[in-house]
């Protein structure tokens, strides 16, 4: 069985942490980073020589691009966006799903193969520096993390406003917001297949030395977090911005986004996050939970005031009032997101948020001084009533490990 090597925060690694991340619309933790491999040390006499170079040029490619790609990923201002969230992210994207066929050589059919090298990356939210395993397994998985972390950079890429040629406020194309949506869908799609399809190749003894960035529930928190973010930031958002859209629709998308951003929360819950990157992703999961329950319990109270009861008056009093409450409650969360080294800012609102952070304070002075009138306070319930729970329509983008690369075809293999 392979073994485990790490290496403690305090022993002179080589982690960099940036001071400050920019604009966040879309939170991604650090990305972890491959260490060079020396892969004719571990495979000559094992390999032809034309594939040990093939896997070692592939990967090195992923190094050094990793490593340039790291410091600058958000540096969202000196960054441009195209229409798929920016070249560079793109190349590094493209860069893995090359080395990916070749890399599942070493775990076909079960080969030993898979136990002869290993593999060591640099993390971000465990308290550890890195981490290396004699597993290939370990490999797969930390390409699928990173690259649906280059997914989620570009999303937030694509998600930050820009100054509209028409000289209006800031704001997010519907190209751009489209664009985003089926981003997001693929990075949970990676996540998605590395906690079904990959964690479950790893031995026990293994799954529990993995770093806290690849614990399991991290890998389905970011995976909820790519299907949250889709409705209460874009699809709520287009939502608003149809006359089409009734207000049961958007009650349904805020009710959908409640759940899946409380299951993002809950899986992260006991993990030992720190260092910065892991309590800042706390912070963003707590914030878009509350902001989303805001969102929730503003158009349930919208729906429940059409209601011609004294009862359902009251209820949608307190609905508001409730999502009065948790608006400024996720304000102060962002604010202790942004100040959470590496601190970051929230980008102009726009879309949703701005939309809500106008009304919501409106419509709930608005309808408590109304009913205050009509009824008694005591009447009106003191507590938010319970939301009405919708199955989730989002799934993740079904996405399966290729096949392997057909150079292992032909490769007389020694698997002793």
């Amino acid at each position: 069985m392979g073994c485990f090597v790490s290496t403690p925060k305090d022993s002179g690694g080589k982690r960099r942490r940036p001071g400050n991340i920019g604009e966040v619309s879309v939170f991604v933790p650090g990305l972890r980073i491959p260490k060079p491999v020396d892969f004719s040390e571990s495979l000559n006499d094992q390999l032809c020589k034309s594939l040990v170079e093939r896997l070692s040029a592939l990967r090195t490619r992923i190094v050094v691009m990793a490593g340039q790609e790291a410091p600058s990923i958000t540096r969202t201002r000196r960054r441009t966006a195209t229409q798929h969230g920016g070249s560079s992210l793109g190349d590094l994207l493209q860069a893995l799903e090359d080395y990916l066929p070749v890399l599942l050589g070493l775990v076909k059919d079960g080969s030993l193969l898979q136990q002869k090298v290993q593999f060591t990356w640099i993390n971000q939210e465990d308290e550890l520096e890195e981490v290396g395993m004699y597993s290939a397994w370990y490999e797969v998985l930390s390409v699928l993390h990173l690259m649906a972390a280059l997914s989620l950079s570009q999303a937030n890429l694509l998600l930050l406003p820009r100054t509209s040629t028409d000289g209006y406020l800031p704001k997010v194309s519907e190209e751009s917001r489209r664009s985003a949506i089926d981003i997001l869908l693929k990075a949970a799609g990676y996540l998605d297949c590395a906690v079904k399809h990959v964690l479950p190749q790893l031995p026990p003894e293994h799954r529990r030395d993995l770093p806290v960035d690849l614990a399991e529930g991290v890998l389905r928190a970011l995976c909820l977090q790519a299907l949250g973010q889709q409705g209460v930031d874009i699809q709520l958002g287009l939502a608003i911005d149809s006359t089409k859209a009734t207000l049961a629709v958007k009650r349904r998308l805020a009710c959908e986004m409640v759940k899946y951003w409380q299951q993002a929360q809950d899986n992260i819950t006991n993990l030992p996050l720190a260092n910065g990157w892991g309590e800042k992703h706390r912070f963003y999961v707590k914030w878009k939970y509350i902001e989303a329950k805001a969102a929730a319990y503003y158009y349930h109270g919208l729906i429940l005031d059409e209601g011609n009861t004294e009862k359902s008056h009251g209820m949608a009093v307190s609905a508001l009032q409730a999502a009065d409450e948790y608006l400024k409650e996720s304000k102060k969360t962002c604010e202790a997101f942004n100040t959470t080294v590496p601190i970051s800012r929230t980008p102009p609102l726009w879309g949703t948020m701005k939309y809500l952070s106008e009304k919501i304070p409106k419509d709930t002075s608005s309808k408590v001084r109304i009913n205050r009138d009509l009824y008694t306070y005591e009447k009106i319930m003191e507590t938010a009533p319970t939301l009405p729970d919708f199955a989730l329509a989002l799934k993740p983008d079904e996405y399966q490990l290729p096949d392997v690369d057909s150079s292992w075809n032909h490769e007389n293999v020694n698997r002793d």
